[in-house]
């Protein structure tokens, strides 16, 4: 049976959301994975057709860098089933897992209560 990875929050002012417990894959793992690998493209080859350095396509693969919206455009042209979108995407759900999961957070106050910004 398929289970999701899912923990129930609830906020310093009641409102409850959904978060993973396990952090989303970086981009760079999706890249490396699910398009070099199976296709054979190396990260040079990558670079040279993305016209970049070898290096910035390393410190994404490897997970060090994150996937800029040009860099996003270069990929969504190199590997056409894929949209700037979808990396940007994945980035976006990367980088906000780890900001929401990092603790340490002050609690800050709602500037207008939950019942006004509803109504309007």
């Amino acid at each position: 049976m398929f289970m999701k990875s899912t923990t129930k929050i609830t906020t310093d002012t009641g409102i409850s959301i959904r978060s993973k417990t396990r952090a989303p894959a970086h981009p760079g793992r999706i890249l490396k994975n699910l398009y070099l690998e199976p296709l054979g493209i190396t990260n040079t080859k990558l670079a040279e057709t993305l016209g970049v350095s070898r290096k910035a396509i390393s410190q994404i693969v490897n997970e060090g860098k994150s996937v800029t919206p040009e860099m996003a455009f270069r990929l969504s042209q190199a590997f056409p089933n894929t949209s700037a979108e979808f990396w940007l995407n994945l980035q976006h759900n990367y980088d906000l897992w780890h900001v929401r999961n990092a603790g340490g957070w002050p609690g800050i106050t709602p500037l207008v209560p939950l019942t006004e910004t509803a109504a309007a």
